[in-house]
C-alpha cells in the first residue's frame, strides 16, 4: 500500500496596496480586509481535511493568510524562506502596462530577456527552491496534508516545473488567483496529480483588478 500525502500550495489573499506598486519583498504590505476574508474562505474549504502542517513564506501577507488555517487545525505556523516572493528589480515601482517604470527608457534594458528573466530572480532558481520546499512539506506531513502559503509567481513556476513545461510564460495566463489552492497529490514520494481550486472566487469578483494585483 502506498502512502498518500497532499501538499496544498496557497497563494495569499488580496493585499492593501492603494499606490498600486509592485511590492515584491518589501516589508509592511499586509492583507486588505477583503484579503482577510479570502484567507478565511480558503481555510474553510479544507474543513475536515487531515492537515498536520501549516507553512508560510516569511512575508507578512503570507503569514496572515496562514493564520486561519493554523487556528482551524490547531497548528503553529512554520516559516520557510524558500516560499518567499521572487526577487524583482522593479520592486517599489508602478509597472502597469504603459505606466510608471515601463515607460522610462533607462529601465528598458532590464526587459531585454523575458526568458530568464533579466528583471529578476531566474525562473530556474524559483523552481528549484519551491520544489525543495514542496518535497520537505510532503515529508513532514507524510500520510496527511500540508498547507504552504506562497506567492503567485513562485506557485505558478512550481506548477510548470512539475508539469515539465517551459518556465517562461505569459503572466496574463497564470492559473493562480488570489487565495487559490494548487494541490500536489503524492503516492509515497511520487507526484500523481495536481488539483486547483479557487475557494475565494466569489470575493475576487468584488475586487476589480484583483487577479493582477502587483507583487502578488
Amino acid at each position: 500500500m502506498s502512502t498518500k500525502t497532499i501538499v496544498h500550495v496557497l497563494r495569499h489573499g488580496e493585499v492593501y496596496n492603494p499606490e498600486k506598486i509592485l511590492y515584491g519583498r518589501l516589508p509592511g504590505y499586509r492583507l486588505s480586509e477583503l484579503g482577510v476574508q479570502m484567507a478565511k474562505a480558503a481555510a474553510e474549504s479544507l474543513a475536515g481535511h487531515d492537515v498536520t502542517h501549516v507553512i508560510a513564506s516569511p512575508l507578512e501577507r503570507a503569514q496572515q493568510t496562514a493564520e486561519p488555517f493554523a487556528a482551524q487545525f490547531g497548528l503553529p505556523i512554520e516559516i520557510d524562506e524558500r516560499l518567499i516572493e521572487s526577487e524583482n528589480l522593479f520592486e517599489g515601482k508602478r509597472v502597469s502596462v504603459g505606466d510608471g517604470a515601463l515607460r522610462q527608457p533607462r529601465n528598458w534594458y532590464l526587459m531585454r530577456d523575458p526568458f530568464t528573466p533579466s528583471w529578476g530572480e531566474p525562473y530556474t532558481k524559483i523552481a528549484q527552491r519551491m520544489y525543495a520546499a514542496l518535497l520537505d512539506a510532503r515529508a513532514a506531513a507524510e500520510g496527511h496534508e500540508a498547507v504552504c502559503v506562497s506567492h503567485q509567481l513562485p506557485v505558478w513556476t512550481l506548477r510548470r516545473f512539475v508539469e515539465h513545461k517551459r518556465l517562461w510564460h505569459d503572466p496574463r495566463r497564470r492559473q493562480c488567483a488570489l487565495a487559490s489552492l494548487t494541490s500536489f497529490h503524492f503516492e509515497d514520494t511520487r507526484i500523481v496529480g495536481i488539483g486547483y481550486s479557487e475557494p475565494a472566487a466569489h470575493l475576487i469578483a468584488m475586487s476589480p483588478g484583483a487577479r493582477t494585483a502587483k507583487g502578488a
